[in-house]
């Protein structure tokens, strides 16, 4: 179902106030029916879609999926990146330069490397079936 103007401003505001009246009144709406019409359209399926997929659009631009923190554990443990940090120049005077990532840094990474890909796990998951038989042995 196709929205109208006044549904979508309805649920951008929405997603920007996260409360349906304040959202129905920003959007047009009375302030008369400004509750129940915001609370109504919070029951329209194609207006919740709508609304859960403009959250993942927008979670997707500012939340880093797995790839992006991989990628990013890698290069620090590589030593590809470098860090800015503040050197004294003389009379209070400072400069900001690129150093190398610390030895710790990149430790550090590589050992959540290390966690993601389970190298340093000494447990074995093991998944199954198994029956359990009680066997009554005690003599009277």
């Amino acid at each position: 179902m196709k929205l109208t103007e006044k549904q979508k401003r309805f649920c951008d505001y929405y997603i920007e106030t996260g409360n349906a009246t304040e959202a129905a009144r920003l959007a047009g709406y009375s302030q008369k029916t400004a509750k129940s019409i915001g609370q109504e359209n919070l029951t329209k399926p194609y207006l919740k879609n709508y609304i859960a997929k403009k959250m993942a659009e927008k979670d997707a631009e500012r939340i880093a999926n797995q790839d992006e923190i991989l990628a990013f554990l890698t290069a620090v443990m590589r030593g590809e990146l470098t860090e800015q940090t503040l050197r004294g120049i003389g009379e209070g005077a400072q400069t900001i330069d690129d150093i190398e990532i610390s030895g710790k840094d990149r430790i550090k990474a590589a050992e959540l490397l290390g966690k993601r890909h389970a190298i340093w796990t000494d447990k074995q998951k093991i998944e199954g079936e198994a029956q359990v038989v009680i066997v009554n042995d005690l003599d009277d």
